[in-house]
């Protein structure tokens, strides 16, 4: 059934508490191959709060689980990730503050109570993007990869090794995301980050780091 058209409502504040994200729900995105030709950076978006069900298609789509059981570990995600480890924490920041993704339960934990989507950009990208309203923060936890319930590969324990193989597979993420915007006209721009200052914030272990940040909203225009 066609959706009724007509001016969209606002997407009501989330409060700053466990988020239990809706079942996703992608059956109107574009095809992949559209979204391919569509994909591009939009760096001008509008502050418009995306809804918790198009958060939750957004998050899904980047990392989700999207099969119970593989040959390795105990499920498997939208992304590839190195012997399975899926070494990559995937913070929220929002107007109502900054959450942690949990893809087993599809959830948004809450980190702290601040609204960090300015450190999320370097200081000369925040008249560009400081309107978003979503900003999302990639941070490897070394310790994954080094503990995987994967095949234990030797490499995992070299520093170089490691640094190869977490930032491929925030690439794959970030991919996710951009497609996804793609798919449902929202705008996607992935960029580096205020790392100390997210790192202070964020209060981040030893073997974590924060490694880029990326922006999605709608476009500047749709506002």
């Amino acid at each position: 059934m066609a959706a009724k058209k007509g001016k969209s409502k606002a997407a009501p504040s989330l409060k700053f508490k466990t988020i239990k994200l809706p079942k996703p729900v992608l059956a109107r995105t574009k095809s992949v191959a559209k979204a391919l030709q569509l994909r591009k950076t939009i760096r001008e978006m509008s502050d418009k709060k995306l809804s918790v069900q198009m958060l939750s298609n957004l998050l899904w789509a980047a990392c989700g689980i999207n099969r119970k059981k593989v040959q390795i570990g105990i499920n498997g995600r939208t992304a590839a990730s190195a012997s399975n480890s899926q070494e990559i924490n995937l913070y929220i920041a929002l107007e109502e503050g900054t959450f942690l993704y949990d893809p087993l339960h599809h959830q948004l934990d809450p980190v702290i109570a601040e609204d960090l989507r300015f450190l999320a950009l370097n200081t000369g990208q925040r008249d560009v993007g400081n309107k978003a309203a979503v900003q999302l923060i990639y941070v490897v936890d070394i310790d994954k990869l080094i503990h995987t319930f994967g095949y234990q590969e030797p490499g995992l324990l070299d520093p170089e090794v490691q640094k190869s193989y977490y930032y491929v597979d925030t690439g794959l993420i970030a991919a996710n995301v951009f497609i996804f915007a793609a798919s449902t006209d929202l705008a996607a721009w992935f960029h580096n980050c205020d790392k100390s200052g997210l790192t202070e914030k964020l209060k981040l272990r030893e073997n974590q780091r924060v490694l880029f940040g990326q922006t999605v909203g709608y476009p500047a225009k749709s506002k």
